[in-house]
């Protein structure tokens, strides 16, 4: 298969176009950021990537402080004009009807309409360019009861998370694979049935 030779560029997809609240539950701001992602397991660490000119950015070094919550796809129309407007000119969750709750380990507050809510508290900030990274420890989530079953089992695949894709939106699609399912041993259907004769 033959391919194009581009210079250097951001294509990366999907990734998940999430709205980042920050500020407090009395006074909230939220923007959008796809620029996010899973930087270490233990402990849980992640990142966000603001542009220095954005009002969220002077909100979150200040505070230290940031909440990720993940957008569901019926917030689509929401989470694009939380990444368009500015905060400084607009309560931006009073014109997207989005409710600021609080959280337990940090001042920022979460959004009550996303299905979870990652609290995250800044260690270091990476000037990089056109943004400057925010690494931050994750020291709380926020789950949505209705995505759990009676074991206590999470599905998050039930709340219809958006992605971005270059430039657009989309709705998840169909599941295709689970983690490790290809080096997974497949369960031998000649010993289940001689189990069964045996029990007899």
């Amino acid at each position: 298969m033959a391919k194009v030779n581009w210079k250097g560029s951001t294509l990366l997809g999907p990734v998940p176009p999430t709205m980042v609240s920050c500020g407090t539950v009395e006074a909230p701001n939220v923007l959008c950021v796809a620029w996010t992602g899973i930087v270490n397991s233990n402990p849980p660490m992640t990142y966000v990537s603001i542009r220095p000119e954005r009002y969220s950015h002077d909100l979150i070094q200040a505070s230290g402080e940031f909440v990720i919550n993940l957008t569901p796809s019926r917030l689509v129309r929401s989470c694009d004009y939380v990444g368009v407007r500015s905060g400084r000119d607009e309560n931006k969750f009073e014109t997207c009807k989005l409710t600021a709750l609080p959280c337990s380990k940090v001042t920022a507050p979460q959004i009550a309409e996303c299905p979870v809510s990652l609290e995250c508290r800044v260690k270091e900030i990476k000037p990089l360019g056109s943004h400057d990274m925010f690494l931050a420890e994750i020291v709380g989530v926020n789950v949505d009861e209705e995505l759990l079953d009676e074991e206590g089992k999470l599905h998050l695949e039930k709340a219809g998370l958006l992605s971005y894709i270059h430039g657009e939106y989309f709705a998840q699609g169909k599941k295709v694979g689970s983690f490790g399912y290809s080096v997974r041993k497949r369960p031998n259907p000649k010993k289940k049935t001689e189990g069964k004769k045996r029990r007899k």
